[in-house]
């Protein structure tokens, strides 16, 4: 127990470093790209900063299996080159029991990340997007979703006009709307029209309504002087694309609220199967990070002089990176319904960690 609370403490130590030292620069390059992105809107470098502390939280939790195999690599070269895992070995410790110390404690980083890490990332990317938005065109759009509908906000003309459109629901392409009510909000004085909808469908840059009824709020007695009309052309800078991603890339939603928003958007009629793959990867994060590990001892673990050792930390790179791109490809193909969601997100990890233990019981213990 003693040894492999030390090994493990290795591990931490060498992921800690790591992953300090790659947030610095993530940080210092995220700066730059901000600064040179907006300086004609007169950014200062504290606003650059404060942008680039918002969105150097997501690009740096993507890459934490990759610091976690190069935290692996250093542990285990570290161990080899000090001759302390020979002596390990030397005492009748197996491969498997040698490796298993610092797999447990990727996968214990691996679920803190999930439980803590993704909330925080899901929380900074909504902000940045809203931060970005507000100073490209000084106004949002929002789309959201309710226990039981659609939500849309959207600014019309450049009086400061307010559009809030409540669907109850869509089409999975974002471009037909069914039994839709539209609010239109006059600058300083609240609302001044209500405009029901059978159905709106999106088409230019113009929402053409059927069934229509519409009702002035600024007159003492709407119901009376409502219109009714077979259709209705409202303008809009809402498209179909922009109003799928203003739910968010899946990353946007903390873990703990996406089997939910998963649901509501069913419900809404759109299709959750980005999201669905996203939660099974999240899930397999604990496992993908110990994979990782498993991986880098495959090639570092053994004593290692000279010329070798290059070469071995270089294979030992390249496998780890090959299963980075397999996870990849897997959501990819998870996200155009090419597999299941939870074969996307649980199939590298385990093709990871059987190749791994299958050359570490051929290598070492075989």
């Amino acid at each position: 127990m003693t040894l492999a609370r030390y090994i493990a403490t290795r591990y931490l130590r060498s992921f800690l470093l790591l992953a300090g030292v790659f947030l610095a620069i993530l940080l210092l390059i995220d700066m730059v790209e901000q600064i040179r992105r907006f300086s004609d809107d007169g950014i200062s470098l504290g606003g650059a900063a404060k942008l680039s502390a918002l969105a150097v939280a997501g690009s740096f939790y993507q890459i934490l299996p990759l610091i976690g195999l190069l935290a692996g690599i250093a542990l285990f070269l570290a161990l080899s080159r000090s001759s302390e895992m020979v002596a390990i070995r030397a005492s009748g410790r197996s491969a498997l029991r040698c490796v298993a110390a610092p797999s447990i404690m990727a996968g214990i980083i691996g679920a803190l990340a999930v439980a803590v890490l993704n909330p925080v990332v899901a929380a900074t990317e909504s902000q940045y997007s809203a931060a970005v938005t507000r100073i490209e065109s000084g106004s949002t759009q929002t789309v959201s979703l309710g226990d039981d509908a659609v939500w849309l906000r959207q600014g019309i003309g450049d009086e400061g006009e307010q559009m809030m459109i409540r669907a109850a629901r869509t089409s999975p392409d974002a471009t037909t709307l069914y039994d839709a009510s539209f609010i239109i909000y006059a600058p300083g004085t609240g609302p001044a029209t209500r405009i029901e909808a059978q159905q709106a469908r999106l088409i230019g840059n113009n929402w053409e309504l059927s069934s229509v009824k519409e009702w002035s709020l600024t007159d003492p007695n709407p119901e009376a002087d409502a219109r009714r009309m077979e259709t209705l052309s409202l303008p809009t800078e809402l498209t179909a694309d922009r109003i799928r991603d203003g739910f968010g890339s899946p990353d946007a939603i903390p873990i703990w609220e996406l089997p939910g928003y998963i649901a509501g958007l069913k419900r809404a009629g759109f299709s959750a199967l980005r999201h669905q793959v996203w939660l099974q990867m999240e899930l397999a994060l604990p496992l993908t990070l110990a994979a990782m590990v498993l991986i880098a001892s495959v090639f570092t673990m053994r004593h290692m002089r000279g010329r070798r050792t290059g070469g071995l930390v270089l294979a030992a790179f390249a496998a780890g990176m090959a299963l980075f791109f397999l996870r990849n490809m897997a959501q990819v193909l998870g996200d155009t319904a090419g597999v299941p969601p939870w074969l996307a997100g649980w199939a590298p990890p385990v093709v990871g960690i059987l190749f791994a233990v299958g050359a570490i019981l051929q290598l070492e213990d075989g």
